[in-house]
């Protein structure tokens, strides 16, 4: 897999991530089907970040990792 999420981008997932969690945290003291859906957007938000890939940018032809070309 070639990297398509740059530094920027991942901090943002990791916060992003961390906000959801939160959410689903304060917000809905039991387990329900939206914190469940929050916790899940919350790993996938933290995963693309920690490996640098996200499948959603290679469909849309979106790469915001700076990639140094050796000439």
């Amino acid at each position: 897999m070639k990297k398509n999420v740059g530094k920027v981008d991942q901090m943002i997932r990791y916060v992003l991530a961390a906000v959801l969690v939160v959410v689903g945290i304060l917000l809905f003291n039991s387990l329900t089907w939206l914190a469940i859906v929050l916790f899940v957007l919350a790993a996938i938000s933290a995963l693309t970040g920690a490996i640098g890939f996200c499948g959603l940018y290679t469909l849309l032809g979106i790469n915001t990792c700076k990639v140094e070309t050796k000439e």
